[in-house]
């Protein structure tokens, strides 16, 4: 079950958040900056790992930490966008549809395969991926829409703002 949702994504009570980024994302815009903020361990091993097997676009890479308040945050990234070049002052490629189509495949393996409950996600690929949301939501529903889940997409940003997600 897909829900639309306006408010803020970092205040959600999904069991995963699922967001788009490059392969070796800088995290320094977006949702993308304020996980890096909230879960600053998660870009460092996200670096480890990335240092030992070299990411490529339409892969994800899942990660899981504590909350402030003790509870378990998973985090998947979908690595929906390729890099100008491996030097440290690249920025993000645009993203191809045809990455972001196989980051949500390989997320609906991967919310199969460990039981996952819930999902959130924002407008993915649009921002800095550049991709126009009509094109990416359908991919959304393809993939994530028969999964007998709640799939949470957060299709307005409101800082601080719960949203009404009807987990339960």
């Amino acid at each position: 079950m897909i829900r639309e949702v306006e408010g803020d994504i970092l205040l959600s009570q999904a069991q995963v958040i699922a967001h788009g980024i490059a392969t070796n994302d800088p995290f320094d815009s977006g949702l993308a900056l304020a996980l890096r903020e909230r879960f600053p361990s998660m870009v460092k091993d996200y670096r480890h790992a990335m240092h030992a097997k070299e990411p490529k676009a339409g892969e994800i890479w899942s990660w899981k930490g504590v909350n402030e308040d003790g509870s378990t945050r998973g985090i998947v990234n979908l690595l929906t966008q390729g890099m100008q070049s491996q030097a440290k002052s690249a920025r993000p490629l645009k993203a191809r549809l045809e990455d972001v189509n196989h980051a949500l495949r390989e997320l609906a393996r991967l919310v199969q395969a460990e039981g996952i409950k819930s999902v959130a996600l924002p407008r993915l690929a649009t921002g800095v991926g550049a991709l126009a949301w009509g094109d990416v939501k359908p991919l959304i529903q393809q993939h994530l829409g028969g999964l007998g889940i709640p799939v949470i997409v957060y299709e307005v940003y409101r800082q601080g703002e719960r949203a009404d997600e009807k987990l339960a």
